[in-house]
């Protein structure tokens, strides 16, 4: 139907385009050179066959679908688990330092996220609720710790 050269054209233009308007032209597409069959189009084009479709409702009835972009992903542990902060800020505290030479925000710990993960347990949360060492790891970022040594402050001698 297409030459490979004109196929690639189409695929990256509709690469180029994101939300309703990826979606009009994908269903233009669909209309023009596969009489509206959302299912030839997404055998030739590799397109999902409902998001073809989605586009043919939305020139159809002349009413745009709204994207949930801010819908999709995962919630924050830290929301999920309004509690953890505060008792992530208790497990640290006795083991925080400061930058001594106040060069930037964070504060260095002397404990590792998977030692914060084993106190945690042991203050009643269980294995399944917590988060992975990686993102204990993450959340004490978030909240301004490091987990990289505090480097000794080195002392200029005079020659």
């Amino acid at each position: 139907m297409f030459t490979k050269q004109i196929k690639k054209t189409i695929k990256d233009a509709a690469k180029a385009l994101t939300g309703y308007k990826r979606r009009a032209f994908v269903a233009q597409v669909a209309i023009d050179y596969f009489n509206g069959s959302s299912r030839t189009t997404e055998k030739y084009m590799g397109w999902a066959r409902e998001t073809v479709e989605t586009g043919i409702n939305e020139i159809r009835t002349n009413i745009r679908c709204l994207d949930n972009y801010s819908g999709r992903g995962n919630i924050k542990t830290e929301q999920r688990l309004p509690q953890l902060e505060k008792d992530i800020q208790e497990i640290v505290e006795p083991y925080s330092q400061a930058d001594p030479d106040f060069k930037n925000s964070y504060t260095y710990l002397k404990i590792t996220a998977k030692s914060v993960r084993k106190e945690l347990k042991k203050k009643g949360y269980s294995d399944e609720e917590l988060p992975n060492e990686n993102t204990i790891g993450n959340i004490l970022n978030r909240m301004n710790y490091s987990l990289k040594r505090v480097q000794k402050k080195t002392v200029e001698k005079d020659t």
